[in-house]
């Protein structure tokens, strides 16, 4: 049997919706006021779950402090008050929505993890009522 624990984390940051492999009309149709040619901002939660075998003696599948801190130089240090778009190196190339987002920060965070500590399900809410999901 295995347990999963989730941690919320919190960071601010700019993007834009643009395919640049597709024309001004395509792109504005698709992305709309997200298309905005400046970007434009969320206040973002991270959901992380990871799930694994509890530790007998501590009581933990991971310290929640720790898996915190993991997820904050991971992924929040490097995005937080960024425009995703032009000033995070490893997303460079990529779309950022929201989709895109969840599937990059579960790959980074993934092999971060201890050993015996698997990465269950990383959340990426874009808005209080909009969000997308990676499942491992």
């Amino acid at each position: 049997m295995s347990a999963q624990v989730t941690v919320k984390v919190f960071f601010e940051a700019a993007h834009r919706l643009h395919n640049p492999a597709m024309d001004d009309v395509w792109n504005a149709s698709t992305f709309g006021k997200c298309n905005n040619s400046y970007g434009h901002g969320h206040n973002y939660a991270l959901e992380v779950t990871v799930e694994g075998d509890i530790d007998p003696v501590s009581g933990f599948l991971i310290d929640m402090k720790e898996l915190k801190r993991l997820v904050n130089e991971t992924i929040v240090a490097e995005v937080d008050h960024r425009h995703l778009n032009h000033e995070v190196r490893w997303l460079e190339g990529i779309n950022p929505t929201a989709e895109n987002l969840a599937r990059v920060f579960y790959q980074r965070l993934g092999p971060k993890l201890p050993q015996g500590i698997r990465l269950a399900k990383l959340t990426v809410h874009e808005t209080d009522r909009n969000s997308a999901s990676w499942v491992g």
